[in-house]
């Protein structure tokens, strides 16, 4: 089978005979298929609701309810040809990896440890893996995530002994929904309107997260006080953000963020957040590289992050890889096969951090 993979004018597809299938594509493009990997804004294309044109879209059906509740328009998916398969990859409810069985693997964002209701997957054989490079450098390995666990459990309980509410910042959709798995026990539990709005998809979807109380609701129940402990999921806000300030004033509240960017100390810095810990819903270092391996791949196609670099680490390892596209670079790294991928009107700087 003859399989062809480019980037047209920063649209990713794969050529498979005289059928084109667009790979998470940011815009609309001529193809005989449109594969969207999952909800997150920066995988679906420019496009609002009530437009005109159609296209045969393959996704899950979780994928296509996520993404209409956020305004987007996504059509309903086709029933996937049989020659064609689509795989969980662990990333977000609803996240599919797009399989040629044998040939093909678009991983999209993937993550194979077992989060919550998200349970660990083991990817597919095959011959040309486009994998995302989101965290593919040595010093993004992040800890178990039973000890990231734990160790805000015990921060929870510090805090709460001294009547002090904590704020568990991530993104709202994906990582949001599993700080209010993972700390449900604790009550109060406020949610951040956006966080709630995403929540209440989830439950709708078939997954019971406890319900808690928004921000709003809690305010005129006289929570939002000082010396009255609580916590509170939220999308991530720089300690600039009003709303952060007012609640550092009036409550003196504890910022804890969530990504995988957190294996650093500059992102909590930059952030201004008191706490930062590395829970992401994409693979380490070493997890893309065991991808890699239990894939096996003849060809390894790189996307996003640091695509050039960890193309350069698998070629050192024996493997033909190419970097396709991505976004964060090291100075000194080559890479004219590297292309900056701008944001969306829909994306800020902020959300191209989290993961």
């Amino acid at each position: 089978m003859r399989i062809q993979v480019a980037i047209n004018e920063g649209v990713l597809a794969v050529q498979v005979g005289d059928k084109s299938i667009t790979l998470d594509p940011k815009r609309d493009s001529n193809s005989d298929f449109t594969f969207v990997s999952h909800a997150h804004t920066d995988h679906l294309a420019l496009r609002r609701k009530k437009s005109n044109s159609s296209r045969k879209i393959l996704a899950s059906q979780a994928t296509a309810i996520i993404a209409n509740s956020r305004g987007h328009d996504l059509e309903t998916p086709i029933e996937t040809p049989e020659e064609y398969d689509l795989v969980d990859t662990g990333h977000i409810l609803g996240s599919r990896g797009f399989l040629i069985p044998d040939e093909l693997f678009y991983t999209g964002d993937i993550s194979i440890r077992e989060r919550a209701f998200l349970k660990g997957i083991r990817p597919p054989k095959a011959k040309n893996l486009i994998l995302e490079s989101t965290f593919a450098r040595p010093e993004y390995v992040f800890p178990s995530l039973g000890q990231c666990i734990h160790e805000t459990n015990e921060l929870i309980s510090k805090m709460y002994n001294r009547g002090i509410p904590l704020i568990l910042m991530g993104y709202p959709l994906g990582k949001a929904q599993l700080l209010t798995e993972f700390f449900r026990h604790w009550d109060p539990l406020i949610v951040h309107e956006s966080v709630h709005e995403m929540n209440s998809v989830y439950r709708q979807l078939g997954i019971p997260l406890k319900e808690g109380v928004t921000f709003s609701q809690a305010s005129k129940r006289g929570m939002i006080q000082r010396g009255v402990p609580w916590i509170m999921i939220s999308p991530f806000m720089s300690k600039g953000a009003e709303f952060i300030k007012t609640m550092k004033s009036c409550c003196n509240a504890v910022t804890v963020g969530f990504t995988g960017w957190a294996t650093t100390t500059r992102f909590r810095q930059v952030m201004g957040l008191d706490y930062a810990i590395p829970i992401s819903d994409h693979s380490d270092f070493n997890e893309l590289l065991e991808i890699v391996k239990y894939c096996n791949p003849e060809k390894v196609y790189t996307i996003h992050g640091f695509a050039d670099y960890f193309a350069m680490r698998l070629r050192t390892m024996g493997y033909e890889a190419k970097a396709l596209m991505g976004q964060n670079k090291r100075k000194g790294e080559g890479g004219n096969q590297i292309r900056k991928v701008p944001l969306s009107e829909n994306q800020s700087l902020i959300d191209s951090y989290f993961g």
